[in-house]
């Protein structure tokens, strides 16, 4: 996705997913399971929801009170991930963060998670942009 190359359309993206970010509700269903995450040196204070069935992301949500990054990379991770059979759910995981630690990754496979390639540059987003995704990481691993 060369356009991802921009800054500006970069910027535009992460403000899309931040301003209208998808699958972001509360689920109170006890059929999904849950995560709580959240940071010691931010905002972000949230909830991921997974529903799984048959070795596939089902559904998948957020809730909670987040940070622009924290807030629009767990939006594009929840875009990528749905309906996925874990198996391929978990390369696009890796791929995210060997993008986020500079290490070789399939940047067709991300779509918009590529506008987080930059993010080694200011290590104190890190965290922000990894938190939704350490969260359903978590839950897919209880899962194994």
């Amino acid at each position: 996705m060369p356009f991802l190359d921009d800054p500006q359309i970069m910027r535009e993206v992460i403000m899309d997913h931040y301003q209208y970010p998808r699958n972001k509700r509360k689920i109170d269903d006890p059929s999904y399971q849950k995560i709580h995450m959240d940071s010691s040196s931010c905002i972000d204070d949230i909830y991921v929801y997974v529903l799984l069935e048959n070795d596939t992301i089902k559904d998948i949500a957020f809730d909670g009170v987040a940070c622009t990054i924290a807030t629009s990379s767990t939006s594009i991770m929840t875009e990528l991930v749905k309906g996925k059979k874990i198996d391929a759910a978990r390369v696009i995981i890796q791929n995210y963060f060997d993008m986020i630690y500079e290490k070789p990754y399939d940047a067709d496979i991300l779509e918009e998670a590529n506008v987080f390639k930059f993010t080694y540059k200011q290590a104190n987003r890190i965290h922000c942009a990894t938190i939704g995704w350490n969260g359903l990481t978590e839950i897919l691993d209880k899962n194994k």
